[in-house]
């Protein structure tokens, strides 16, 4: 192995500010205007929208994070820039042209412009994807930068940081999906459709297949521990998703996904490291995703019994652990990459400390889903039981019964988002 790097960065508080101005400016603004964006608030989405694009601009052109080695931002840093601000630049545009706002299109387009505002169907749902978009590659830029900033995922740690950055960000977006369908009234409380397991299986299956035949390349090189270690996973993940499609093709529940995560946690807690500290940040990554599969089992199948929701449609405390543990699994699956975890034992830090500072932002991260969650709901009207008391938009022009938005609450049960 080779010698530990000097990660420590230079102007280590200035470099701190910027990143949590970027955090504020370019993931949590975004995610408000998404919220608001869904609930058809268009000229607040764009206000907040034109913010982080200016911010993002002037980021790109001003300001980097640089390591301490090339006193440089890599390029995959500055790459995810630059298509943020194009990003969210195409998203505010759109926005404006919707709220009536856009000088160009106004001037130039003006019968175009009329009718985006009398009949603006799918451009709304472009606009509300693009927002949602935003958010997500806000979610990279922040996560990127400071791997920029320490100098990390260079040379052969590259293809690691790639596979837990991805993989990391699929538990927490997976365990935000399971927040949504908790939490949102009318996607709780539906009796019909087919069951959130249905797709849960079907991803799985195809993320196995992909996986089975892509880590290794079959017949032309030799195998390794890694080879057998990924191919293996990809084979439980197809195997169990053909028959948790199986078992839930009649829109009944099924505990298989749930399985699948539990087997998968196992098989990552048996991973031997180079170093103590990594070997036993990788078995508290595969013990939490392990109790996410756990707790998910129990909830399907002694909590609600089968059934869509539990009595009255109320929220069991319960329920959220699942969730939890997802991102939780997800955020520690991000941070035990070899360099970061050579960092934390070179600060003198033990694993313990280590996990509890990950654990506590992946505590903070579900609250944040769960009030940008609760913002929606606000937005839409709606309180916590689903009831719907006031209806507002600031989006005077759209006529509700000419308008196919794409809300939450009009998605048929078999078009149920999957994870």
């Amino acid at each position: 192995m080779d010698g530990p790097k000097e990660f420590h960065p230079k102007n280590a508080g200035s470099k701190s500010f910027h990143w949590i101005v970027t955090l504020v400016v370019l993931l949590i603004l975004p995610s408000i205007a998404s919220a608001f964006a869904s609930a058809n608030r268009v000229r607040w989405s764009v206000v907040m929208q034109l913010v982080s694009t200016a911010y993002s601009v002037f980021e790109f052109l001003c300001l980097s994070f640089p390591d301490n080695t090339n006193d440089h931002e890599n390029k995959t840093s500055t790459g995810t820039s630059f298509f943020l601000s194009g990003l969210l630049g195409l998203t505010v545009f759109i926005g404006t042209v919707l709220n009536g706002s856009n000088i160009v299109i106004n001037k130039f387009y003006p019968h175009l412009a009329s009718k985006k505002q009398s009949s603006p169907g799918f451009t709304l749902k472009v606009y509300k994807v693009l927002s949602f978009m935003c958010v997500l590659t806000g979610w990279v830029r922040v996560s990127i930068a400071p791997v920029s900033m320490f100098g990390f995922c260079y040379g052969k740690h590259t293809g690691q940081c790639i596979a837990h950055g991805i993989m990391g960000s699929s538990f927490i977006a997976y365990g935000f999906l399971l927040l949504v369908v908790l939490v949102v009234p009318w996607l709780r409380k539906r009796e019909h459709g087919r069951p959130q397991e249905f797709y849960d299986s079907v991803m799985m299956c195809a993320w196995g297949i992909v996986n089975t035949f892509t880590e290794h390349r079959w017949g032309k090189e030799p195998w390794g521990m890694g080879d057998y270690d990924h191919t293996s996973m990809g084979i439980i993940w197809a195997c169990g998703g053909f028959l948790g499609i199986w078992l839930s093709r009649k829109k009944q529940r099924s505990f298989i996904p749930a399985l699948l995560l539990v087997y998968t946690g196992w098989s990552m807690s048996q991973h031997h490291q180079k170093l103590e500290i990594s070997t036993k940040v990788h078995a508290m990554f595969g013990l939490v995703l392990m109790s996410a599969g756990l707790t998910r089992l129990i909830e399907i199948s002694f909590v609600l019994k089968d059934k869509y929701f539990g009595e009255n449609g109320d929220i069991v405390s319960f329920q959220y652990l699942p969730p939890l543990c997802l991102v939780l699994s997800g955020l520690l699956f991000m941070g035990a990459t070899e360099e970061q975890l050579i960092l934390v034992h070179d600060l003198g830090s033990t694993y313990a400390a280590y996990v509890l500072v990950v654990v506590a932002a992946g505590f903070t991260i579900c609250l944040w889903m769960l009030l940008v969650i609760q913002l929606y709901l606000r937005l839409e009207g709606y309180d916590e039981d689903g009831e719907l008391h006031v209806h507002t938009s600031d989006y005077h022009s759209v006529d509700p019964n000419e308008v196919d938005n794409f809300e939450l609450s009009e998605l048929s049960d078999d078009e149920t988002v999957s994870a």
